[in-house]
């Protein structure tokens, strides 16, 4: 993996530390700061914008296959490909990802089957069984919780002495909760090599950033738990990448955890079951964003280096909607589940009322 371009023993030495927003790639699709320009090829700079167009077209498919009642739970990605796509093609296979609700594309990307995660959107049990090498967990549903998980993970990574790292996202609103400030302590004790990842797009749901915390950043949390903490435009598919890649370098080399702020946006509502983002938010802001728009920005710079071409990404759409179609379809070959399977999924010794309850609807399936 690459080596990193980003200092964090000087962050951790500075007395009052500024936090400010890390960019390598401006909204024009200009390079801003060479000397943190992460050193890709220019196949791993198409590749990186290729699945952020994926990551784009899985989320347009998704939504109108909820809104067709093909899958169940579905939070919107729109807005957020360069924060989870370039972080994710950052790390190592091995590495054990832990994942929020929303990281359904970095699961993907590290391995998951399309069709499993479709599963896991509709709540089958299929879609939770990863084989033993697979490196990482279902996405957590309870906030926060898997900074917490993140934590003992990489603290069994550094018992092991792998040359690893666990790695977690969380959105803003997950840094309200307990479970993230004793994450990230936690690890910041032991040293484990974790990345903490906060993408914060201004909205706990409908609760604004500025409504959970009096904190100027979110990145700034790190210095409580003694760990380097910086914030990126998560927008900018370079600069997250670079800071993925040195907040890498540095756990694998033994320093502990880093705290990375991706300020990004969702274009979307928070979930597809019943929020409405007009309500909370207001059609400046998200014009705003959407003249921020990542995918706009890479295209850009890869347009300019002669690397893309608006037939090339048409092609890549189409693709990508066959391969979308038949990952539903082999979803819809898994067996629905039963109230039975249910019952025996929850509990490894029945008591005596479930114990009844599975003979009676096992009757009822029989006929």
């Amino acid at each position: 993996m690459a080596q990193g371009k980003i200092n964090f023993a000087a962050i951790l030495n500075e007395e009052a530390q500024e936090f400010k927003e890390i960019q390598v790639l401006n909204e024009a699709g200009e390079i801003v700061a060479p000397d943190l320009v992460p050193d890709l090829t220019d196949a791993e700079l198409v590749n990186l914008l290729t699945k952020m167009v994926w990551a784009r077209t899985l989320d347009q498919r998704a939504t109108a296959l909820n809104r067709q009642g093909r899958l169940g739970f579905y939070a919107p990605t729109a807005g957020h490909e360069a924060s989870q796509v370039a972080s994710q093609l950052a790390m190592d296979q091995q590495d054990f990802l832990l994942p929020r609700y929303r990281d359904v594309p970095e699961l993907i990307l590290h391995g998951l089957p399309l069709y499993q995660a479709f599963l896991w959107s509709r709540g089958h049990q299929a879609g939770n069984e990863y084989p033993a090498d697979f490196q990482a967990l279902p996405p957590q549903i309870i906030i926060g919780a898997q900074y917490v998980q993140a934590a003992g993970v990489a603290l069994g990574i550094k018992k092991n002495q792998c040359p690893q790292v666990a790695y977690a996202y969380t959105g803003d609103g997950g840094t309200s909760e307990g479970d993230f400030y004793e994450g990230i302590n936690f690890a910041g004790h032991f040293k484990a090599p974790a990345i903490f990842v906060v993408e914060n797009n201004g909205f706990a749901i409908s609760v604004p950033r500025s409504a959970q915390t009096a904190a100027k950043t979110l990145a700034q949390k790190a210095v409580a738990a003694g760990i380097p903490g910086i914030m990126v435009d998560g927008m900018d598919a370079l600069a997250v990448y670079q800071a993925m890649a040195s907040a890498r370098a540095w756990a694998v080399a033994g320093n502990g955890p880093v705290l990375i702020e991706t300020m990004t946006y969702r274009y979307g509502p928070h979930t597809l079951s019943g929020d409405d983002p007009k309500r909370y938010r207001t059609p400046e802001m998200d014009q705003l964003w959407l003249s921020r728009d990542p995918l706009i920005r890479m295209r850009k710079y890869l347009t300019a280096k002669q690397l893309w071409s608006d037939e090339q990404e048409a092609a890549l759409v189409e693709q990508f909607k066959a391969e979308i179609k038949a990952a539903i379809d082999q979803a819809d070959q898994i067996a629905p589940q039963k109230v039975t399977d249910f019952l025996k999924n929850t509990y490894q010794t029945a008591p005596q009322n479930i114990q009844e309850e599975l003979q009676k609807f096992t009757q009822r399936e029989a006929k």
